[in-house]
């Protein structure tokens, strides 16, 4: 019996039209462009506007799109699985929310927590259903309206972050295509360092968090640095070398956009060249569970079949974690 893997057949995604530079963002709060560029390589970032929007809204756009693109009918899809850690709300899942918005009637939804690295796991995730032959149309979406939970008098985090949303199908082939090996990692005594301290069952919502802005991302971020540069540019270079590939067999690193330096430490520790790395940092920001996929979208028309893709997260929590694919179709 022939293998059966999972190929992305469609990508698409979708970013809010208000723009947030760095100039404005200097206005709110003790910053400056010079010093945003410096440390982290932002210049603007999308946020979506609008009362009573969240991440689906930015989800429904994201699959709308891909569904049209790849002429799927809504029916015929039977898995949605989102990664998000700013859901509408804690339940339903913002998957159930995305399926509904867009006539998705015939798959089950769930959504995926990984912080940073949770795209890279929903689409592992979505890849083993397609593998038992059972499901044949799967959406991946990363979707994170991370403005809602930045807190902008904070000048170390608020320079950070975006809102974005980006989908992928996945659908089975037999041939050399398709999600080839993965490895995934998490350190949950990352936690730490990076969390959001006020809202859960430990330390439900009330007044004295709220008035401690508690609901807002916490970061001890050179503790974050240190470990990211380290872990995801290790676990690129480990899926290299279990895999036997050199940095020629390689067409393109696409790593998780949080910060420039760490995109450019992954890139060298892979012996990749600049022009093989996926970087949009500077227009986007780290979008969390949608920086992948929107990478991928906007380089799309430079992908060729066959071309070798690694992908590369880090997130809170700590996870992270690497993908290898080969791209299986050519420009449309």
């Amino acid at each position: 019996m022939e293998k059966i893997r999972a190929a992305i057949t469609g990508i698409n995604a979708w970013v809010p039209e208000y723009k947030l530079t760095n100039q404005a963002l200097s206005k709110m709060v003790d910053t400056s462009d010079e010093w945003i560029m410096k440390r982290v390589g932002v210049k603007e970032r999308r946020i979506l506007k609008g009362k009573g929007r969240g991440s689906s809204d930015l989800g429904e756009q994201a699959v709308r799109g891909l569904l049209l693109k790849t002429n799927t009918a809504p029916e015929d899809v039977d898995l949605l699985i989102c990664s998000t850690v700013t859901p509408d709300m804690f339940f339903p899942a913002t998957a159930n929310i995305i399926s509904d918005k867009c006539g998705i009637k015939n798959a089950f939804s769930f959504d995926l927590n990984a912080a940073c690295s949770g795209f890279l796991f929903a689409l592992q995730t979505g890849a083993a259903y397609v593998e038992t032959g059972r499901y044949k149309k799967v959406i991946i979406v990363g979707a994170d309206k991370m403005s809602s939970i930045t807190d902008y008098t904070d000048r170390t985090t608020c320079p950070l972050f975006g809102d974005a949303a980006g989908a992928v199908l996945l659908e089975p082939t037999t041939d050399e295509f398709g999600i080839i090996d993965y490895i995934f990692h998490t350190d949950g005594s990352g936690r730490k360092y990076l969390h959001l301290k006020a809202g859960g069952s430990v330390k439900p919502a009330s007044h004295e968090t709220v008035n401690a802005k508690e609901h807002f991302l916490y970061q001890e971020g050179q503790a974050v640095f240190k470990f990211a540069v380290l872990n995801m540019a290790d676990v690129a270079a480990e899926i290299m070398e279990r895999n036997n590939l050199k940095s020629e067999d390689i067409a393109w690193l696409v790593p998780h956009q949080a910060n420039l330096r760490i995109i450019e430490a992954t890139g060298r520790r892979m012996g990749l060249p600049p022009e093989k790395v996926m970087i949009n940092i500077e227009n986007y920001g780290n979008t969390t569970s949608a920086t992948i996929p929107l990478c991928i979208w906007e380089y799309e028309q430079k992908l060729k079949k066959g071309d070798i893709l690694i992908l590369a997260a880090f997130g809170g929590g700590f996870t992270w974690g690497s993908i290898y694919l080969k791209w299986a179709y050519d420009p449309k």
